[in-house]
């Protein structure tokens, strides 16, 4: 009996361990598979439309004709600058109200966000846009406007692009410009979507791309947008780096209420600058709005040459044609840098330049 009853001890132990050993098993093939389900059925594309008290602070900017307008009909003229990527300032702590403060003190009354492709993919789109939701709700307490430029360098055709941080695809574009649509539809503060910074085929480096077929890509691009927002204005870059505009003498965008944009550097061009800016773009502000959306220049040693001349003469000549115009960039490390460290925010020769320029009194029509 005695070894009997031992036995049955040992199978009823056996058991027990097994029942536990089955049990633990259940339990992790539970939760290994609770890990593994997808819900994919339940997913929804990010970008829910924002809503905010604030969204119709700001009057809405328009297009009529050739110019930027208010509710009542008057013609705004654009000076800002543009800020750096915002998960750039964000990663370096820098992101805060207090730095727009810093914008406004220039007299920017528009600013300008570049979105890296290479950034939006990083911190994945529903973090990215918690980001441009803070910058809209600054600007709007501010009362600055704000571009939304998707900040990609090269042949969107031909998938090259100019660096790693450009690269992009026509998918990725597309999927951008419906999702910051989507969401920002019915604010005021955000006025422009700059569909693509700065085209280029860098000597065919790149590949090939007519205009005719950059055409279509915005075209397509602004289709998109106006699905779920119409009151935005779409700017369209023209090629060499977003400086030539001389397609639109007689193929121009096939869209309403857009305007075009220029990036006409000193460098672009030799002196006298002002006849080859007329021909390269200036001519098209008969017809269309447009804003030069980076300009700007180094100073100093190793600097372009003749800046002052420059500053003085793209202002001048910008304003004269009624072209709105952004400063590039009020960071410390990207040039032509328009202030000297995030501790002081001092600003450089160049930062002084536009913050007089911005706040002077416009130079009127030619």
């Amino acid at each position: 009996m005695p070894v009997l009853k031992a036995a049955m001890c040992v199978a009823l132990v056996c058991l027990c361990h097994d029942v536990l050993a089955q049990d633990h098993d259940a339990a992790i093939a539970g939760k290994t598979r609770q890990k593994k389900i997808h819900t994919w059925w339940d997913e929804r594309h990010p970008g829910e439309p924002l809503t905010s008290p604030l969204s119709r602070k700001l009057p809405l900017i328009s297009v009529r004709g050739n110019r930027f307008v208010d509710p009542d009909g008057n013609t705004v003229l654009f000076r800002g600058l543009s800020i750096s990527d915002p998960d750039k300032i964000e990663s370096q702590g820098h992101w805060s109200k207090k730095h727009f403060s810093r914008v406004k003190e220039t007299g920017a009354r528009l600013v300008r966000i570049p979105v890296h492709p290479v950034a939006w993919r990083d911190r994945t789109p529903e973090h990215y846009l918690a980001l441009l939701d803070s910058a809209v709700g600054w600007c709007t307490e501010l009362g600055m406007y704000v571009i939304i430029d998707w900040h990609s360098i090269g042949n969107l055709k031909s998938g090259l692009f100019q660096d790693p941080m450009y690269n992009t695809s026509m998918a990725e574009t597309f999927a951008f410009w419906r999702t910051i649509a989507r969401h920002f539809k019915g604010h005021n503060t955000v006025a422009f979507y700059e569909l693509f910074n700065e085209p280029t085929l860098y000597f065919n480096q790149l590949g090939r791309m007519s205009w005719d077929e950059w055409k279509g890509l915005n075209e397509d691009l602004i289709s998109v947008i106006r699905a779920f927002d119409g009151e935005k204005i779409p700017l369209v870059a023209g090629f060499d780096w977003a400086y030539d505009l001389t397609p639109l003498r007689i193929n121009p965008v096939e869209a309403e209420r857009i305007a075009y944009v220029t990036h006409p550097y000193p460098h672009k061009r030799t002196q006298p600058w002002e006849p080859k800016w007329e021909e390269d773009f200036g001519f098209a502000a008969e017809r269309f709005p447009l804003i030069a959306t980076e300009i700007g220049f180094t100073t100093g040693k190793g600097g372009i040459a003749d800046n002052a001349a420059y500053g003085t003469a793209i202002v001048s000549y910008l304003e004269g044609r009624g072209i709105s115009w952004v400063a590039w960039v009020f960071d410390p490390e990207w040039t032509p840098s328009m202030i000297n460290s995030w501790d002081t925010y001092t600003l450089t020769e160049s930062g002084e330049f536009f913050k007089g320029a911005m706040q002077a009194k416009p130079h009127g029509p030619e």
